[in-house]
């Protein structure tokens, strides 16, 4: 049901986009959006994942790294059936996490600094998880696709003063009301969008890593960091906020219209509502303690923080 309310609301994108077109310049001025949509989002296809990693200043880590961090992506990659991703640091006390990428054979997973100070090794499992499960839903092209369409929607309609085709159909008052309400409406899809595909890359998260509680603790976790640790990047640049695995801006208490990602009690009620995964039944720990899916890397006792 996922994918079909995400394939609803891109179609809905999509008329938007066109309508806003064709009333700006009629059928021609239709066209020639569908044309500016098309390259504008291949564009930003090809290149998000550079641009994205170099405004947050993320950092390659190698293979070998002293935290186990690569090693442990790996591993989880090869569960979930993907190529290993490259995988990034950023240097911010926020804890917190994206991924990036045009596909899964050239994808990125960045976390935090302050990811890794804060959660344990098996929720820090569960975070990398949900970032693969959005690598291998594509849901970092559809987010990206989504992003351009709403930002070409407002561009389109700030247009509609200078056209006078849009001015006869729709006269000065219309005109203005859809300058205001068609980027609203573009906003309102695309948040709507995103809020479907993180409940979608929780559920396979979960199932990839072998255990919600440890993704449930994690969100917790992460939710009480974004909401009283500044994250200056994110802030700089609010467009890229709905990549994040909790919303670096400070997060909304409820499933709101205008709110970019879930609610988190919602995404942790719904993760510790799963059946346990390989037949174990959730636990009513808070702290998961079970290591068994977590890859191990050599010499442990310097591998990183979860020492």
């Amino acid at each position: 049901m996922g994918y079909v309310k995400t394939a609803m609301l891109m179609a809905a994108m999509t008329a938007l986009f066109m309508g806003v077109g064709y009333l700006v310049g009629g059928s021609g001025g239709a066209l020639i959006a569908l044309v500016v949509a098309a390259a504008m989002n291949a564009f930003t296809w090809w290149n998000s994942d550079r641009m994205v990693l170099r405004m947050h200043n993320a950092q390659p880590l190698e293979p070998g790294d002293r935290m186990g961090l690569h090693a442990l992506t790996a591993g989880l990659a090869r569960d979930a059936g993907l190529p290993v991703p490259k995988v990034y640091l950023i240097d911010t006390p926020q804890p917190n996490a994206f991924a990036t990428g045009r596909n899964p054979a050239n994808a990125a997973v960045a976390v935090t600094s302050g990811l890794i100070r804060n959660l344990t090794r098996e929720e820090l499992a569960g975070v990398i998880a949900h970032e693969l499960a959005h690598i291998r839903n594509h849901d970092t092209a559809i987010m990206t696709v989504t992003a351009t369409f709403a930002g070409a929607i407002s561009m389109l309609a700030n247009f509609a003063l200078f056209f006078g085709g849009s001015r006869e159909r729709l006269g000065l008052v219309g005109s203005l009301l859809m300058m205001i309400l068609a980027p609203m409406a573009a906003a309102l899809v695309q948040m709507a969008i995103s809020r479907t595909r993180e409940y979608a890359a929780d559920k396979a998260g979960a199932e990839i890593c072998g255990q919600p509680l440890w993704l449930a603790s994690a969100l917790e976790k992460i939710a009480m960091g974004a909401a009283r640790i500044d994250n200056p990047a994110a802030e700089r640049n609010p467009g890229t906020a709905h990549m994040f695995i909790v919303n670096p801006l400070h997060a909304y208490k409820r499933d709101n219209l205008f709110a970019t990602h879930p609610a988190t009690e919602n995404r942790v009620a719904a993760l510790r509502a799963m059946p346990g995964q390989r037949g174990q039944a959730p636990v009513a720990a808070e702290k998961p303690t079970s290591v068994s899916r977590i890859p191990k890397t050599r010499n442990r006792r310097r591998s990183g923080p979860w020492t």
